[in-house]
């Protein structure tokens, strides 16, 4: 049986396990006040090109999502979320529970727009309802669409506009900057949102996201709201020793790069063989529409989710690759597939 349910199955990369093992016996201050989170968060101001950003390392995204959000709002405050959002859908109420409400738009590529967000203010006029304050977003989304620059300048403006926090969920942040279709970079990001995270986890990382600060009132007491939330890691350094590793010689960037040409072979022997999609994910997830009597029989070789019904007689797959994703595996797919 072998998985492609999600990018998070195997450990993590060798280059970050040797490092590890060579440094496990040195001793150091915990909390992230160690030489390996401060020359990670250094690797990472560089790659953005800005040394006026907070770096902050959190174990998970969950983790990383709720204690930012609930830093940054005041109690009477909202977060405007896509309704496939991961805050919404896969968080069981992390936010909800900090006492902020998610206010939702449908959309069927899984990004919010400027219009979209607009929407939400008109609905939201008063004090009576909760105050929009927070525009969140996901790159890639939950269903692998990815921004374009454009998108996030138009977003970005009307967030500016109306003062609003754009805060962006970088889970799989490395499979949207090496997409075939995007535009964006680590630094032109940084530019057009308040604060987002590097996902590590989802990529190479055995556990590790990094938070980045860029809006300058976001920044006070964060440690204090981490310590608070149970995301101030005791032996930190095992957080910046991942990300000083998966920041040399642009490791994040080649592992993602492995995890979409794993997708596109995926991709591209699925629509030869004459299928559709559910939608347009040009990043690790695919979301191929198959018989449901063909998914049953790959069940028996290959783990996956089946994502969505399309009718009585055929389902929409998710399909997931990694950083360790092995082509023989994909090939071999495709075989069963067409066989």
């Amino acid at each position: 049986m072998y998985s492609f349910k999600c990018d998070y199955s195997e450990g993590a990369h060798p280059r970050i396990l040797d490092a590890l093992f060579k440094t496990n016996l040195e001793q150091w201050d915990g909390y992230g006040e160690d030489i390996y989170c401060s020359r990670a968060a250094a690797l990472i101001k560089e790659n953005i090109g800005r040394d006026d950003i907070d770096v902050h390392f959190l174990v998970g995204g969950t983790q990383t999502n709720f204690t930012a959000i609930s830093a940054f709002l005041r109690p009477h405050e909202a977060v405007i979320s896509a309704a496939t959002g991961h805050i919404c859908v896969h968080e069981t109420g992390a936010i909800e529970a900090t006492g902020h409400k998610i206010l939702t738009k449908s959309s069927a590529d899984g990004k919010l727009t400027a219009e979209l967000i607009q929407e939400v203010l008109d609905e939201h006029e008063d004090e009576h309802m909760a105050k929009p304050k927070l525009v969140y977003l996901s790159d890639s989304t939950e269903i692998g669409s990815i921004y374009l620059k454009s998108e996030l300048e138009a977003i970005s403006s009307i967030c500016r506009k109306n003062q609003l926090y754009l805060y962006m969920d970088g889970a799989r942040l490395g499979s949207a900057l090496t997409s075939a279709e995007n535009d964006l970079t680590l630094s032109s990001i940084a530019a057009l949102v308040d604060a987002f995270y590097i996902g590590g986890t989802k990529n190479g990382a055995l556990m590790g996201e990094a938070l980045i600060i860029c809006k300058e009132e976001l920044k006070t007491d964060f440690r204090y709201h981490m310590k608070q939330k149970g995301g101030l890691l005791a032996k930190g350094r095992v957080l910046g020793i991942q990300f000083e590793a998966l920041f040399q010689d642009d490791l994040y960037f080649k592992l993602a790069e492995h995890s979409n040409k794993m997708a596109d072979i995926l991709r591209k022997g699925i629509l030869e063989q004459g299928y559709s999609f559910l939608t347009h994910s040009p990043s690790n997830q695919i979301f191929p529409i198959l018989p449901n009597r063909l998914i049953e029989e790959l069940e028996q070789k290959y783990a996956f989710y089946r994502w969505k019904p399309i009718d009585s007689f055929h389902s929409a797959i998710r399909l997931v690759t990694s950083w360790a994703t092995e082509d023989n595996f994909v090939y071999q797919f495709l075989e069963d597939l067409k066989a």
